[in-house]
Order: structure tokens, then C-alpha cells, then sequence
């Protein structure tokens, strides 16, 4: 203990004073955090106890008042089952991707193939979708208007994942293609969108794209603002791998080309893989920036978890006021995506 001590708080004066100064700070402000997060708090879902506070104490009773419509938005209180069995199904994709193979060994005894996990995770993310959607053996047609909360940010962000990669790598090869035509193109685009931000990104795609289309054609609003999503991280991404390529030495491509390799099995099977695996940690901070990203469809009114939180409240006198309860607790449902994605990240360079 005392040499993890010396070597990770107290390797130099610097590091030293740093550790000091974070001890005298927890021990000036811990106190009263627990007395206001913990032993004054109520916890019960009752606004008299929780206005009798008057400050001293949070009230985490807006929590157990309000989770449904938190967690689920706007979506038919009668059926809050379909979307907790949609997310549910979203984890578990989530979490076999995160551990395989680590799981396939601890279940079956053996690594999963991955073509048995991908043909899993696209049938649990199609059945997701149906549980939302609905429309057919006997489940009622909800809109896509009132879907919100916990399944709408993680339909959001795994869809814009899953579909800014593979146009992240296209983008990345192309800005470094020998035609100049393709090579122009490719760099405009990224640049372009680089440089814009997100907001005005989702007003077009929700508010200004229908009007250049025909009246009557026009595809649902969620479906443009996850196409925008997907383009806007695409052009991050790009970058990110573009650098991953970058890091190959030329030597390699050389070599290939020399072996009989075409262009295409040298970037499959030779440039890629190294590539990717160097960007694998600022790609994971790209994955994270989207999963944060995604409160933003708020303002295009897509009442994901901030969203569905300003709903909850909005309309409630009674609770309106304890909205720091609230935003913390939809801020340890983003801290814990975020950290099981970093985690992840950790442990793959190791391996």
C-alpha cells in the first residue's frame, strides 16, 4: 500500500500538493454534500416533505414521481412495458458487444462467432424497433413523435454510431485517393460539416429539408434527424481515421502492391485493421461525444432524456422545483454510457 502510495499519489512534490489540496477539498465539501444528497434528503415521492425542506436537503422523491415519464417521454402510459423491453434489448446488444469474447467464454464455454453475434444484435435491434413502432399482432401504432426518454437517446446513438463508422472510413479513404476529383470532394465535405455545429445541422434536417420536397413526400421526422447525426459524425470520424491511416508507414502499401494485392484487400486486410486499432481511443471519444450529443434533438422537439426530464416537470408545480435532482440524475445515466464506453475502449488497447 504505502509503495501504490508513493507512486501514485505521491510521486513528486507536484503530484504531492495536488493530492493534499483534493484531500483538503473533499474534506471541506463531502460533509455537507452527504447531508444534502443523503441523511436530509427525502427520498419518499411526497412534495410536502420536500417543500418542508427548503433546501436543506434534496428531494429525490421527483425521481420516484417522475421516472416513467423521464425514462419514456410522451409515449402511451398503458404501454411503458414496450419501451422498457425495447431498451432492455438495446443493453443487451450493447453489453454483448462490449464483452465479447469475454462473455462467449463465460456462457457457452467458447468465443461467440461473430457473425452469430451480429445476426443477434440485428434481430434484438429489429424487434427494439417493432416494440416502439408497433402496427401489427395487436400492438398498438405509436407514433414516432411520442417515442422519448431512455430508448429514443440509445436508438439515437447507436444508430448514428453504427452508421457514421463505415461512412467515416469511405470519407477518410477517399480524402486520401489519388483521383483529385474524389479526393476534393471528400475534403470539402468534411470540412464544411467540421465546421458547422450540430444545432443548425438539425434544424435543416427537420425544419428546412421538407421544404424542397414535394408536398405529401417527406420521411418522418426522426428518420431525417438521425440521417443528419449520422452524416455530421461521419465527417468527425473521417478525421480520426484519416490519422489512423496515417500512421501505417508507406512501406507497408508498397510491400502489398508488390505481394499481388489489389487496392482494395491491401486497405481490408493490411492498412485498416492497423489503422483502426491505433484510432481506437480517439475513436471511442468520438463514440462518447455522440452518445452526449444526442440531447441535443431537444430543440427540434425529439424529447430524448433531458427533454422527457423539461415535459415532466414543465406542467407540475409541485415538483417544477427540484430540476437539479433531476439533471443529476439523467447526468449518472449518461456518466455510466460513458464510462462503460471508456472502459471498453481501456480494455481493448490492452488486448
Amino acid at each position: 500500500m504505502i509503495a501504490w502510495l508513493r507512486g501514485n499519489l505521491f510521486s513528486g512534490w507536484a503530484s504531492g500538493l495536488a493530492t493534499l489540496l483534493v484531500c483538503a477539498g473533499a474534506a471541506a465539501l463531502l460533509p455537507d454534500l452527504l447531508r444534502w444528497g443523503a441523511t436530509h434528503a427525502v427520498f419518499a415521492p411526497d412534495a410536502e416533505q420536500c417543500r418542508a425542506l427548503d433546501g436543506a436537503g434534496a428531494c429525490w422523491g421527483v425521481i420516484a414521481e417522475k421516472y416513467r415519464l423521464v425514462l419514456f417521454g410522451r409515449y402511451p402510459h398503458a404501454e411503458h412495458w414496450r419501451p422498457a423491453l425495447a431498451t432492455a434489448l438495446v443493453l443487451a446488444v450493447l453489453a454483448g458487444f462490449l464483452l465479447l469474447p469475454r462473455a462467449g467464454r463465460f456462457f457457452l464455454g467458447r468465443a461467440v462467432p461473430l457473425a452469430a453475434f451480429a445476426a443477434f444484435g440485428i434481430a434484438a435491434l429489429a424487434g427494439a424497433l417493432f416494440l416502439m413502432a408497433g402496427g401489427a399482432l395487436g400492438l398498438a401504432a405509436v407514433d414516432t413523435s411520442r417515442w422519448g426518454g431512455l430508448p429514443l437517446t440509445l436508438l439515437l446513438a447507436l444508430g448514428a454510431v453504427v452508421g457514421a463508422l463505415p461512412g467515416g472510413i469511405l470519407l477518410a479513404l477517399g480524402r486520401r485517393s489519388s483521383l483529385p476529383a474524389i479526393r476534393a470532394l471528400c475534403a470539402v465535405y468534411i470540412e464544411l460539416v467540421r465546421g458547422l455545429p450540430l444545432i443548425p445541422v438539425l434544424f435543416m434536417a427537420a425544419f428546412l429539408f421538407p421544404l424542397f420536397l414535394p408536398r405529401g413526400l417527406g420521411a418522418d421526422v426522426l428518420l431525417r434527424v438521425l440521417v443528419a447525426l449520422i452524416l455530421f459524425a461521419a465527417a468527425h470520424l473521417a478525421e480520426v481515421v484519416r490519422g489512423g491511416l496515417q500512421s501505417v508507414p508507406q512501406g507497408q502499401y508498397d510491400t502489398a502492391r508488390a505481394l499481388g494485392f489489389t487496392p482494395w484487400q491491401v486497405q481490408r486486410y493490411i492498412i485498416l485493421p492497423q489503422a483502426l486499432r491505433a484510432a481506437l481511443p480517439a475513436l471511442t471519444n468520438s463514440f462518447i461525444a455522440v452518445f452526449k450529443d444526442v440531447s441535443l434533438v431537444t430543440v427540434v422537439s425529439l424529447y430524448e432524456l433531458t427533454g422527457a426530464l423539461q415535459l415532466a416537470l414543465a406542467g407540475d408545480a409541485d415538483w417544477r422545483p427540484y430540476f437539479l435532482e433531476g439533471y443529476l440524475f439523467i447526468g449518472a445515466i449518461y456518466w455510466a454510457g460513458c464510462f462503460a464506453l471508456s472502459r471498453w475502449s481501456a480494455r481493448m488497447e490492452a488486448r
